[in-house]
């Protein structure tokens, strides 16, 4: 929902560290190394040291802007390093709320956890379908991303928002994850029938 007002954002704070000395780290790496940052979250969410996993969540989060920030900057733009970076995203997306419920091992979170993994699942695969059919049309505005992103309730930064929640309050996490899969329903719902009317156009030029 605020991404398309936070992006330019983000990219005017990111465009001098992209066209610095960073800008000649391989893309792969700095998207590994957010991963890398990301993983230590939920392993620091699973040991319950909440201050390190807040931290290293955000870090995390800073590298996946950066990354595309340097593809953009340095020409490294492809769309093999767009489905790296949506897979490195994917599996954070699933290890943070699993070391949240880890942590603190209580049968209410692990089913909310349980229920929002599984909307993110069914977001992504409802996502990935939209954005295969939608690349046949020239008409369809991709942005900044390597695929065609439909626009929703819940995007990028909704989830750092409900996920640094999570992690700085876990003893709340069962709450904050009913809330957000509620709410990421409620994108999956929209995107499909905002692509299903888009369709129904028929092919473009």
């Amino acid at each position: 929902m605020l991404d398309s007002t936070l992006r330019p954002v983000k990219d005017r704070l990111l465009a001098p560290v992209a066209s610095g000395p960073v800008g000649r780290v391989p893309v792969a790496i700095i998207t590994l190394i957010g991963l890398a940052f990301t993983l230590a979250a939920a392993v620091s969410a699973w040991q319950g040291a909440v201050a390190l996993a807040v931290s290293f969540w955000l870090l995390g989060r800073v590298l996946d802007g950066l990354d595309g920030a340097v593809a953009r900057a340095t020409g490294q733009q492809s769309d093999a390093g767009g489905l790296f970076d949506f897979v490195a995203d994917s599996v954070g997306y699933a290890a943070v709320p699993l070391g949240i419920a880890a942590g603190v091992d209580d049968r209410a979170l692990w089913i909310a956890t349980a229920v929002v993994i599984a909307t993110f699942y069914v977001n992504a695969v409802s996502l990935g379908q939209v954005a295969a059919l939608l690349e046949k049309r020239s008409t369809v505005d991709r942005g900044t991303t390597s695929v065609v992103m439909p626009r929703g309730l819940v995007e990028g930064t909704e989830t750092i928002v409900a996920f640094t929640l999570a992690l700085a309050f876990p003893s709340s996490a069962a709450t904050i994850w009913w809330i957000f899969a509620a709410a990421v329903a409620v994108t999956i719902v929209e995107r499909l029938r905002w692509a299903s009317v888009l369709l129904r156009e028929g092919p473009q030029p």
